[in-house]
This record gives structure tokens, sequence and C-alpha cells, in this order.
């Protein structure tokens, strides 16, 4: 099975907490903090691997985390950082936000992407230590690291399209120009997953051949198999478009070329506009040319490169190959896709962004992203910590705004897990 879309959750690892420690050793007094801080998150990075073709390996593992931060030691220890998870995928896949659906990263060069970055690790207590605060019971706690929900989407890297309808003799054709073994019937359908192959033209000159499968009308709204494999085309610098011009089947070979590009337009604007060559195959078993030849004139009123040929038997193949090596050395290179997504820059909290509530009569309950992270590095059990948290409450003007809103001694005041009794 191809699969060429797959979601995924990637969560970074969390920062390791700072830790809280005295140096207490024999014939060293006063040792003071020496708590250590906490390990960074691992991020989570992806990395192309060009022995991988598909997104199968995300087809049933849908979430990704990578090794939280260690906390902080004693003795001024930093905690071990957090193992970065590396996520391998194949060169060519885009990276999309999932709710915007904004390109992050075009994975078609060899560099590797962090995807979600771990956090921060905390400050143990030998940080806060001052001249008038030598014994700090308090340190920070590590950031979260990132979460994000995201799609990959590949989008193959060739330089020549062939597009046509199921059963023309594109996969014949792939197979004739370089070594790609694609499956090949006498039946619509038989290519299920697009096919690659290198065409070596003359020495030192290649290109990367791609048979796009399933295209028939209707396939840019869903219909077949291209609403599957038409953005595979997106990347080619040329589409070679071949017709069935044999009438094995009744068809009309000029009705098939303007519904294939009908749907290509449909697609994609863009891709009304790339080159092509179009290609009448399957001439060894023409027995009446008058569709071969009304063709051959309707193309060269349009201004088409044209070529006809015999797949099977390798006619006129050589001429092809020549023809795209020539126009390929005028073509711009293989697009890349520019990052689309800007990512949001959370701003520090401020305490002025505190929500303050009064509820039940007499509750008044503060919440607010700052004071959350301030509740984080106190410890309520030691009255200098709790000196610290009341000082910073104070400084911020939590006290005054709530005493604005009319808070009376007694009454009750809620901070996170916190609940105390307001007193002046």
């Amino acid at each position: 099975m191809f699969v060429d879309k797959a979601t995924i959750k990637v969560q970074a690892g969390n920062g390791g907490n700072g830790a809280i420690s005295f140096r207490r050793e024999k014939y060293v007094p006063a040792g003071g903090p020496d708590g250590g801080d906490g390990g960074r998150g691992g991020s989570v990075i992806l990395q192309v691997d060009d022995h991988m073709s598909t997104l199968m390996d995300f087809r049933y593992k849908r979430k990704y985390v990578a090794e939280v931060g260690v906390d902080g030691g004693d003795k001024r220890c930093s905690g071990r950082d957090g193992q970065n998870l590396i996520i391998r995928v194949p060169r060519g896949t885009l990276v999309r936000d999932e709710a915007t659906g904004a390109i992050i990263k075009d994975m078609s060069s060899g560099e590797s992407f962090v995807v979600a970055k771990g956090g921060r690790g905390g400050w143990g207590n030998q940080h806060f230590a001052t001249p008038t605060r030598q014994v700090p019971r308090f340190a920070k706690n590590g950031t979260p690291g990132e979460v994000r929900t995201i799609v990959l989407e590949l989008k193959l890297l060739a330089d020549v399209g062939l597009v046509g309808f199921p059963n023309v003799g594109k996969s014949t054709l792939l197979s004739v120009m370089s070594r790609a073994q694609p499956k090949i019937a006498n039946y619509h359908f038989t290519t299920l997953f697009p096919n690659l192959g290198v065409v070596f033209a003359r020495d030192e000159v290649s290109f990367v051949l791609a048979d796009i499968p399933g295209l028939i009308e209707g396939a840019s709204e869903g219909a077949g198999l291209g609403h599957d494999f038409l953005r595979h085309v997106d990347r080619c610098r040329l589409i070679v478009h071949v017709v069935d011009v044999s009438g094995s089947e009744g068809r009309d070979p000029l009705e098939d070329f303007e519904t294939i590009n009908a749907e290509l337009a449909a697609y994609s604007p863009l891709l009304a506009e790339r080159p092509q060559i179009v290609v009448a195959n399957k001439l060894d078993i023409v027995q009446d040319d008058t569709h071969l030849e009304a063709f051959r004139a309707e193309m060269a009123r349009r201004g088409f490169p044209f070529l006809a040929l015999s797949a099977a038997t390798h006619q006129g193949v050589g001429d092809l190959i020549s023809l795209i090596a020539e126009m390929l050395q005028d073509l711009p290179p293989v697009i890349v896709y520019e990052p689309e997504y800007i990512p949001v820059e959370e701003a520090p909290a401020t305490p002025e962004e505190l929500t303050i509530k009064l509820v039940d009569g007499d509750t008044w309950v503060v919440e607010g992203k700052w004071l959350d992270q301030l509740i984080d590095r106190v410890n309520f059990s030691d009255h200098e910590s709790l000196m610290f948290f009341e000082r910073n409450l104070e400084q911020a003007g939590v006290y005054a705004r709530m005493e604005e809103l009319g808070v009376a001694e007694g009454d009750t005041v809620v901070m996170g897990s916190l609940e105390f009794e307001y007193r002046k």
C-alpha cells in the first residue's frame, strides 16, 4: 500500500525542574544553597531518509514523544538533558500545520529540522541566593516542551511526470526509458502508486521520471486515484502527456488530452502553465491513422512539442529521451516550497494579565499564567519562601487591584491550589 499523507502529533520533552538543596558537610559551616539546574527536554527532529519512499511508518503510530529533562540534583549537579527524538521521513515530504494548513518545512534538502523544541531546564536554588536572602527555599520549574499536530504530505521529487488516462502505456514507457520495473498489464488502474525511474540521456545527463497513476475525469474532485496522486505532479518541471492513438478502446485522443489538462488546471492553475510534451503512444497497433494525423495537426496548431512512438517496440523512445533532456536544460529546477507558517512567539506573562473575580459574595479568585509561574517557584512550607511570594504579589500590584475591586478583610482568596483569608 502506498501512503503519501499522514497526520501525527509530536511532543517535545519538558525541561527538568531546578533542585532545592543546601550544602551540609562536616567542617563546612553555612555551606549555602547548592541546588542544580534541570536538564533541557529533548526535541523532536525530522530527518530525510533516502531509503524511504512512503509514509507507511506513520499509518499506525500517530504520537511521538521526546524524552524529558532530568531534575537538578544537590552539590550543584545539573540534570541530564532529554534525548532528542529523530523521526525519519522520505525526501520531498511537506510538513504542514494541521490547524492552518500552512507549510512549516519542505523536507527536500538533506538538512534536519526541529519541528518541536524541548523545554528549558529550571534554575536550582543556587541562583536565587542574595545578601539578604541567603537561604532560598525555592527553585524554578522547567518549561514545557512544544506540542504540535502536523500533517506530513509526500510530493515526489521528479523532473518529469508522465500523465494520461489509465492503460495508455505510461508504465511501459517508464520501464523502457529507465530501469524501473512497474507492474504492467492490459487493464485500467494497473498502477496503484507512483513509480520513479532514473533516465540516462547521455554522459553526465540524467533526469528523474515519475509515472503518475489514476488520472481520469473528475480526478481533481476525488474520482479514481487522482485525488491521492495529483499532488505528485506539483514538483515536476516538465509534463509528458501520454495519449493512446491506437483506437483499440474507441477513445478520441483529443478528447482525452483536453480532459486530463482540465483536471490538472482544476487541481492547480500553475499546472496548466507547466511545459508539456505530447506523446502519441501505441503506434505499433494503429490500424487507421486518421485520428493520429488529426491529433498531430491539432497539437502543432496549439504549439505543443509532439512525438508519435511505441513504448512496446521502443520505436521513437530514444527521440523522446533526447527531447526531454534538451527541454530540461532551459527549465527551472524542481520546486522547493518556502515555509508559510509563522510561529507565534509567546510573550512573557505579566501580572497585568491576571483576572480577579468575585464569586459567592466573599470569595476572590485570582488566575493567570504569571501567577502559575510564581506559585511553581514557591515552597509554602518555608517562611522565607512564603515571604518571597508575598513580596512579589505586593510589588506586582495584585493586592492594590483587589482593594480597588472591594476586597474586605476576612474574605477568602483563591490562587491556584492555594486558599487563604485576606489580611491587610
